[in-house]
């Protein structure tokens, strides 16, 4: 993507790796049983899984949090979540479908995931490790958060607060999205910052003044 940011695609899931100088960063960790299919591509990128110092979570669909237990376990890794999504991932809250019929029936076929602790509660606006910032961007779930990058004009993981096809964004698809009122509103909150890059949970990159992107999906 640029300069020590990779997307590691993971079937329909992207999963994205930051090399700081505080070690690796993930962000998100796919579905469950994707621990090994990361430790290849990260040595794909001459990088091993031990050397993850942090997993940032940008929500509880287990397409995203999956292999966060495992991952956890074979890397020693620092999770970090938003406070609202906390109890889905710890277990503290019985395993949530996302919203919808459709929703549901993708959980069943996923599977179950296996709840795991976590190291750090970030708010709005937080910096869970230098150079990130934390943007509470509910919606698609109540605690999903994107983060923003201070690098190369500013990378934002839009996780799935957004979504993109062909260089178009969109919000998160409605039949899988909590509250489609609150997503719109977290879409055009990302609108407002400046970025060149953004990734996404699902879909291609977008390159060069991406948030031209987000700004001409807000304007419909």
């Amino acid at each position: 993507m640029v300069d020590g940011v990779f997307e590691l695609r993971l079937g329909y899931v992207n999963v994205h790796l930051v090399v700081t100088d505080d070690g690796l960063v993930l962000v998100d960790t796919g579905l469950p049983g994707r621990a090994p299919v990361i430790e290849r591509a990260l040595r794909g990128v001459r990088r091993s899984l031990g050397e993850v110092r942090t997993v940032l979570v940008t929500h509880h669909h287990p397409d995203h949090v999956g292999s966060l237990a495992e991952v956890k376990r074979r890397s020693g890794a620092r999770l970090v979540a938003h406070a609202a999504d906390a109890p889905h991932i710890t277990g503290a809250f019985p395993a949530a479908a996302p919203a919808g019929a459709l929703g549901r029936l993708v959980s069943r076929m996923i599977g179950t995931v296996e709840p795991t602790k976590l190291d750090q509660l970030v708010p709005d606006g937080g910096e869970p490790v230098p150079g990130f910032t934390a943007l509470h961007t509910p919606g698609h779930t109540r605690g999903h958060l994107s983060f923003l990058l201070d690098r190369a004009g500013g990378v934002l993981f839009a996780g799935d607060a957004a979504a993109s096809r062909r260089g178009r964004v969109s919000g998160p698809p409605r039949p899988v999205t909590a509250d489609p009122a609150q997503a719109a509103a977290s879409l055009a909150r990302l609108a407002e910052r400046e970025f060149e890059v953004a990734v996404f949970g699902h879909g291609r990159a977008v390159t060069g003044r991406a948030v031209e992107a987000f700004r001409a999906a807000v304007a419909g």
